[in-house]
């Protein structure tokens, strides 16, 4: 199962169309937050299974504040990270994620790619496709690979 991971696109699609062309077909999208209204397009774009969930620019919106799912032999933990304040450090969220019995925990917020793999919790941030802050500037996103005995593998790549 191949899923792409993404957050933070502002309204803006360029960047997300070409990471879907490249990486197409995906078997699922998860997108961690402010989409700004734009689901129903991400959703036609993407055109398989989409998890959403609401960022803090998603204003008047139906989405879920957080959501946990299950991908291959993982429980994980979306959220768009802010109301766990993770521009300042991730010891909240690992906390919460934890504490919900999750072995992932995704977010976006900070428009920095992240890939803390620990023994008891991944923390993964795909950083932002269309506004990317980290060195370098260039829109990010991560491929999880489920193989076939369920186990997750991990790329944070950029365009």
């Amino acid at each position: 199962m191949k899923i792409l991971i993404v957050s933070d696109t502002h309204r803006s699609h360029e960047y997300l169309e070409q990471a879907l062309e490249l990486e197409g077909p995906v078997d699922r999208l998860i997108h961690l937050g402010d989409a700004e209204g734009c689901e129903e397009e991400i959703a036609k774009m993407a055109d398989c299974p989409l998890n959403i969930v609401a960022g803090n620019n998603d204003f008047f919106t139906l989405l879920k504040r957080e959501e946990e799912i299950m991908l291959g032999r993982y429980r994980v933990f979306l959220t768009h990270g802010h109301y766990y304040y993770v521009s300042t450090g991730l010891e909240d969220i690992r906390r919460e994620a934890l504490g919900r019995g999750c072995g992932i925990a995704m977010f976006g917020h900070i428009h920095r790619p992240v890939l803390e793999v620990g023994e008891e919790l991944i923390l993964l941030n795909p950083g932002s496709i269309s506004y990317p802050r980290q060195p370098g500037r260039r829109p990010s996103y991560i491929v999880m690979e489920i193989g076939e005995d369920g186990k997750a593998e991990f790329e944070v790549r950029m365009l």
